[in-house]
């Protein structure tokens, strides 16, 4: 685990505090930018670092041999967030909140493993940071029972890990608690794997974006209706 993670800090903050420090960075080493301009690239900032943190260990590795091609790589993402940013300009919809085509490609359902092909993957490889018990329990201050609770009523994804053992994805916490719409979603999906795949996937039915995202950030009703389309019949 990273030390945010460790500290229990939010992703909401580490990105906030990400973005306070680059903005910092620009103001000593660029007197002359005006300060929208500094609050936008400390927001770039913090959102990727944060979005790195949540990626699986298998896909943090993978960047990181690519060093040398990481900042041709991050010029053409600031080109097409600029491209995209103007395009909206001038269109009059700078509120939009759905994100470019041009940076986010969509993944249609039928893109994604299968269940049976989960069960031979490494956990680690697809569902990002995940964490037993023992670790929630001392870290985020959920006991045992509380867990399992939530676990009976289908309020938390649970993934199986070896026998009888289960680890519990990360990202579907808030504040402590699995945030709402794990349930409903879980209702439609019953392979807790593959719920948790789609959740962690941007999905075509939500114009790109990831589901697990827009719970977090009290979307419910969108997902819900998303994972009804995506469900099996």
């Amino acid at each position: 685990m990273n030390r945010f993670q460790i500290q229990g800090l939010k992703q909401d903050d580490f990105a906030d505090m990400v973005a306070e420090e680059v903005e910092r960075a620009l103001a000593h080493y660029d007197e002359a930018i005006n300060k929208p301009t500094m609050v936008s690239v400390g927001k770039i900032a913090g959102s990727i670092a944060s979005a790195v943190t949540l990626l699986s260990p298998k896909h943090q590795r993978a960047i990181d041999t690519i060093h040398a091609d990481l900042p041709g790589l991050a010029s053409k993402f600031v080109r097409a967030l600029a491209a995209e940013a103007a395009r909206r300009s001038e269109a009059g919809i700078a509120g939009e909140t759905n994100p470019p085509t041009t940076l986010l490609a969509d993944v249609e359902p039928s893109s994604l493993p299968k269940s049976d092909d989960l069960e031979s993957m490494l956990i680690e490889d697809w569902a990002g940071r995940v964490a037993g018990s023992t670790y929630l329990e001392e870290n985020l201050r959920i006991a045992r029972s509380t867990l399992h609770r939530w676990q009976r009523r289908g309020e938390v994804i649970a993934l199986r890990k070896g026998g009888r053992k289960h680890v519990f994805p990360l990202a579907q916490f808030v504040d402590g608690r699995p945030v709402t719409g794990i349930r409903d979603v879980l209702s439609l999906i019953s392979n807790p794997r593959l719920a948790w795949l789609w959740l962690t996937r941007p999905s075509a039915q939500l114009d790109g974006r990831v589901p697990i995202d827009l719970l977090r950030q009290d979307q419910v009703d969108e997902v819900i209706e998303a994972a009804c389309v995506f469900a099996p019949a």
